[in-house]
């Protein structure tokens, strides 16, 4: 993409037959935009993709963005390229086959929530009903198939701050940037809650964005002002699934952790010259030490650290595949353990039947 409305590489595919816009059920992309809470570019590219879909579909765009999924993470410093992969499906009678289980994907939407809702437990619980549908949706009857959970949901707004204060209603916070961490915990626990991997009676309120050794392995969560629901995007192998296509994952110990990259494509059953996608969330070195050396990310009062991890993590994993057309988010709150990261990546297998 040349820019957040640049369109043209999907129309290309489009005139080309190589995408059938019927078949589009998410984009999932990065913009330029600076990540924050005022970052406009990812409503934009929404608004630029939808109103282009809707002309082919013969829609209007508001029908188009009810059934497709648009995730977009603002931020791409260094090396990291803005780009869209856009995701088609569509119904098979065949099965795997002998070869094992292919890639396979459910979505699920929930409703759209109150400001003071945002970061608490009422967010997790729905969270989590919404990542059980998009499991069964996807035909994955195990949580050990689920390799990648992609989430994005509110953040609070100055102007939804305003309407809380009208209505007497208490927030998690009043800084809209301060409130990312609460949003993204908040949903990474719901994902977390949904496959098991952490206990309700262990959660509550003021654990959210606190108590980090409560955590998915599979998360990657995001939190924007475009959105008042989320928008849930489950990625596993099925036996159902049909393809060339297989996901797997791994967890970045830090954002030089280049060996996770190979792990990630070796759980999907390829190696890394096979990776056609790959998606990961940045992480400060706790206490700013990388691996036994000092680093700046926590201490500069100029660039936030999450445009610091995603520029050192983009370049890391670019080095690995050699295409810079690498989703990176930042913020890792309850997404995996402390300085520790989620990577998942999507394979092609070459000797698929």
């Amino acid at each position: 993409m040349n820019n957040p409305s640049d369109v043209s590489g999907l129309e290309r595919l489009i005139a080309g037959g190589d995408v059938d816009p019927a078949e589009i059920v998410a984009v999932i992309g990065k913009t330029e935009g600076n990540g924050g809470a005022n970052d406009f570019t990812r409503g934009f590219a929404t608004l630029c993709f939808a109103l282009a879909l809707a002309r082919h579909l013969g829609l209007t765009t508001e029908a188009v963005m009810k059934r497709i999924a648009f995730v977009w993470s603002g931020g791409t410093e260094g090396v990291l390229s803005p780009h869209a992969t856009v995701f088609t499906r569509r119904a098979d009678d065949a099965s795997a086959g002998p070869n094992g289980k292919r890639l396979a994907l459910g979505i699920a939407i929930t409703r759209d929530f109150a400001a003071e809702e945002v970061g608490t437990m009422i967010q997790v619980r729905e969270v989590a009903a919404a990542t059980r549908r998009a499991q069964r949706e996807a035909g994955i009857t195990s949580p050990e198939d689920v390799h990648y959970v992609q989430v994005k949901g509110p953040l609070l707004t100055p102007a939804l701050i305003a309407d809380a204060d009208q209505r007497g209603a208490t927030l998690v916070t009043r800084d809209p940037n301060g409130s990312k961490p609460f949003a993204r915990g908040a949903l990474a626990l719901g994902v977390a809650l949904a496959l098991g991997e952490v206990d309700e009676a262990e959660l509550s309120d003021p654990i959210i964005a606190s108590n980090m050794s409560l955590y998915s392995s599979v998360a990657n969560t995001s939190a924007g002002g475009e959105l008042r629901n989320c928008e849930i995007l489950l990625f596993g192998n099925s036996a159902s699934a049909s393809g060339d296509l297989a996901i797997g994952h791994a967890i970045l110990k830090d954002v030089v952790d280049a060996g996770a990259v190979r792990l990630a494509a070796a759980n999907a059953g390829g190696a890394a010259a096979d990776i056609v996608a790959i998606f990961a969330k940045a992480e400060a070195p706790p206490g700013g030490l990388l691996r036994g050396r000092r680093t700046t990310m926590l201490s500069d009062a100029d660039i936030n650290y999450e445009r610091h991890a995603r520029a050192a993590l983009g370049a890391v994993i670019a080095s690995v595949t050699g295409d810079s057309a690498v989703f990176v988010s930042g913020g890792t709150e309850h997404q995996c353990a402390p300085g520790e990261a989620p990577i998942a990546a999507i394979v092609r297998l070459l000797s698929a039947s």
